[in-house]
């Protein structure tokens, strides 16, 4: 039993739910799905807290949600969102199942490419606020952020004011991918869609879609090794 705190945004905590079904049944075959529980936040809470910097706040809020799906049963926690995984200590502190963090499950598939410099996506606080840096640099993997201010401006205002909201526009795919080029430029070997809501815009293989990666290290964790 898998426990998900969703809702940040529902959008994408929607594919979570699909993966990990999906996954499930691929190596168990016949009917079988995945046993999961969701909270599912109010995400409107979740974001005014974010833009007043209550963060000490989020991660009690976060590690009292994660408390009670342990005492339900869940044997391990998700956190289904990048950038509040910039409370992801705070929660695991809280709780004595682990806290399957989904900057350490994205780490190990760069290592497993050989990838050392990688190139990374997300709201501002996933990009500006460290936390992703110094995890990864842990696992001996660098980070690079757009340069411009208005580039990473342009990357939060994509997610917060269009896909969380379920809102897709072909001028702000094209905007991100020309962000990505810049990065490549700057010599990422590869590309982290570091917020759970950017692979529902950007779908090619050639970038790194935290939403599977997190799922399959959940399931992987689930199965053993079935």
């Amino acid at each position: 039993m898998i426990g998900l705190i969703g809702g940040m945004s529902w959008e994408s905590t929607v594919e979570y739910y699909r993966i990990m079904n999906e996954l499930v049944k691929e190596k168990l075959g016949g009917w079988h799905s995945a046993r999961l529980l969701l909270y599912s936040v109010d995400f409107d809470e979740i974001v005014k807290l974010q833009k007043a910097g209550e963060w000490k706040r989020m991660g009690e809020i976060l590690g009292e949600i994660a408390k009670t799906l342990e005492n339900a049963g869940a044997k391990a926690v998700l956190i289904c969102t990048n950038t509040m995984h910039k409370v992801a200590d705070d929660v695991q502190n809280r709780i004595n199942v682990p806290l399957i963090n989904i900057v350490d499950a994205t780490a190990e598939v760069l290592k497993k490419d050989g990838v050392k410099r990688a190139g990374l996506l997300g709201t501002k606080f996933t990009m500006e606020d460290g936390f992703y840096q110094e995890r990864m640099k842990r696992h001996g993997i660098e980070i690079i952020i757009p340069e411009k201010e208005e580039d990473r401006n342009a990357v939060h205002s994509i997610i917060f004011d269009e896909l969380c909201l379920g809102i897709f526009k072909e001028e702000s795919e094209k905007r991100l991918r020309d962000i990505v080029d810049e990065l490549k430029k700057r010599g990422a070997e590869g590309i982290i869609l570091g917020c759970t809501e950017l692979p529902l815009i950007l779908k090619d293989d050639e970038f790194y879609d935290t939403t599977r990666i997190h799922a399959e290290a959940a399931v992987q964790f689930m199965l053993g090794n079935i």
